[in-house]
């Protein structure tokens, strides 16, 4: 847990020192045996697609994804008001430990607020110059059928607030518990130390005993992506296989937005000249591509702000902040993937919509700590999608290919990283 700002020292420049944030358990996921079962048992719906199965074998397929699909369902809700509750408490110490952590804080809030804004901006019109494949038809055949209901502008408003929160968690309606749980979190940390103290302990053991549970589900999931993926093909076809790589194209471009912002941060807040930032943030992204992984990149970020001469002062306390609590790409990539299941689901996102999702989206990223991207991927786009009213069934099979836009996800963050750092480090003078 974040330290007080009062207990926790003073640098030599005067920037409070921050311990690490939250521990929780940690989970080794078969993200290459999702993979392959994804491609298994798309190649082998293909290979069958003309032929006439029982039907028990398809109902059999069928109730096996079905069954995977709920068990990961059934743990979004309780994992996210933890991680809601710790992460957002976690921010609010970190803004009372001096002017530079509310600098930090200002440009992270500024950047998921820009990336957010962007997805909803410009992949509807994205989708309409690249369409979607007809073949990514065959992702949605478990779906109910029935015309969605979409708010009106003040039904969306007095959606915010939800009288009865137990209700409200009970229909998955996202919002009002997302913002529930945020004004909780700021609440604990308002209380008597000793009762703050006892109620984040109970988020935290709440958090790892869900992510136990989420491990064991994502520990099958080559079994339930197989049974998904393998009626999929049937569905499908060849094309199922054109349906993922553009959905892969379209959610890694917004994260590429991100890291165009990052250099253009660095350049305008920073005072960096572009291409020696770039050159400085080579070895680091190296890094983030070959582990995708943010905190393993974080000793060559150390070493990237110092080849761009930032102070150390200020990158030794951004940069683990920043590793904690803040995650660049997520309102961008995590809406594009909502966007994307809404436009093949034909699901129409109104203002009012795209609002809910993106507030969500924003705190979400805040509270979701350091987890490992199949399970962040659940946790972070479920609520969103829930929020909007977006099907989250094809999302069983889009986390197997995860590992993919994931790059994108992590050289983006790690350059923002950087780019935040800079800008702080200059306004300081």
């Amino acid at each position: 847990m974040l330290t007080n700002p009062e207990e926790s020292g003073e640098s030599q420049a005067g920037i409070p020192q921050i311990e690490s944030s939250f521990e929780l358990v940690t989970i080794r996921l078969p993200v290459i045996a999702t993979f392959s079962a994804l491609i298994l048992g798309l190649g082998l719906g293909v290979l069958f697609s003309g032929a006439q199965l029982p039907d028990w074998l398809l109902s059999s397929a069928g109730l096996v994804g079905t069954l995977w699909l709920r068990a990961l369902q059934m743990t979004i809700i309780p994992l996210v008001a933890a991680l809601l509750v710790l992460g957002l408490s976690q921010m609010v110490q970190a803004a009372r430990a001096g002017a530079a952590a509310r600098r930090f804080l200002a440009l992270v809030f500024g950047v998921l607020i820009a990336g957010g804004l962007f997805t909803a901006l410009v992949l509807p019109w994205l989708l309409t110059i690249i369409p979607i494949p007809q073949s990514a038809s065959g992702f949605l055949a478990e779906l109910p059928e029935g015309a969605q209901e979409v708010p009106g502008i003040l039904d969306f408003l007095a959606s915010l607030v939800a009288p009865n929160i137990i209700a409200a968690a009970a229909e998955t309606n996202m919002l009002p518990l997302t913002i529930f749980f945020a004004l909780f979190a700021i609440a604990i940390t308002r209380l008597p130390a000793s009762q703050g103290e006892r109620m984040l302990g109970f988020f935290h053991a709440l958090a790892n005993a869900m992510l136990l549970i989420i491990g064991w589900v994502l520990w099958i999931a080559p079994v339930g992506v197989f049974a998904l993926a393998f009626g999929v093909g049937l569905r499908s076809g060849g094309g199922a296989f054109a349906a993922l790589a553009h959905y892969i194209l379209v959610v890694s471009a917004m994260g590429g937005f991100i890291l165009v912002l990052a250099y253009a941060l660095a350049w305008a807040l920073g005072g960096m000249n572009p291409l020696r930032f770039a050159k400085a943030m080579l070895p680091a992204q190296a890094v983030a591509v070959s582990t995708q992984s943010s905190l393993a990149s974080l000793p060559a970020m150390l070493d990237s702000a110092s080849r761009l001469k930032l102070r150390s002062s200020t990158s030794e306390f951004v940069l683990p902040l920043a590793v904690a609590i803040f995650r660049a790409t997520s309102p961008a990539m995590n809406m594009a993937v909502a966007l994307y299941v809404a436009a093949l689901a034909g699901v129409e996102i109104t203002p009012a919509l795209a609002i809910a999702g993106i507030l969500v989206a924003l705190i979400i990223s805040v509270g979701s700590v350091s987890l490992p991207g199949s399970i962040s991927f659940v946790v972070s786009i479920g609520p969103i999608a829930l929020a909007m009213g977006v099907p989250i069934e094809p999302l069983v099979l889009l986390v197997a290919v995860e590992m993919i836009p994931d790059i994108m996800r992590t050289l983006a963050n790690v350059t923002m990283n950087v780019a935040v750092v800079s800008a702080v480090d200059r306004s300081r003078d």
